[in-house]
């Protein structure tokens, strides 16, 4: 075996090149990587978009509706009504902050964050058009068993 920038003869063993220290073994062009390597990252921004979104309108309902929501809605809306919103910011500021807490963890390669991530991608499948493709994206990176072993791979290292 010879060198391919100095020509110079290298024994079958020899892993750089004496002469000029080029590598003499094949070094691939990218490492590899694993199914989910990429999507995790990806998945983190999106959980913590989403639900930053989310969080607007809880806020905005919690607010406008603590004494009542006098002069939102018209005078003759039932006393029922007021509650029901008031309800509708609660959920929606506690998904927003689960949200955050776990596309911190996707972000932090946290164990926990993967199941975490499948119970909300699960919740998310009726929030359509946005919630519903989240969802559907974190079943399909997070829920096959293969990629439950490379998760804790990644989240091992980290």
């Amino acid at each position: 075996m010879f060198c391919d920038r100095c020509g110079t003869r290298l024994p079958d063993t020899a892993g750089f090149c004496p002469t000029c220290g080029k590598s003499a073994r094949v070094i691939p062009l990218m490492p590899a990587q694993s199914r989910i390597g990429g999507h995790i990252r990806m998945l983190g921004i999106l959980w913590l978009a989403i639900s930053v979104f989310r969080l607007l309108p809880g806020l905005f309902l919690m607010s406008m509706f603590r004494h009542g929501g006098v002069g939102f809605l018209p005078p003759d809306a039932p006393l029922f009504v007021h509650g029901i919103l008031r309800l509708v910011g609660v959920a929606l500021l506690f998904g927003g902050v689960v949200g955050i807490i776990a596309g911190w963890g996707l972000l932090e390669r946290q164990p926990w964050a993967r199941m975490l991530s499948i119970v909300l991608g699960c919740f998310n499948l009726i929030d359509m058009p946005f919630g519903t493709a989240l969802g559907i994206y974190t079943l399909w990176v997070l829920l096959p068993a293969k990629s439950e072993e490379e998760y804790r791979q990644i989240a091992r290292a980290a």
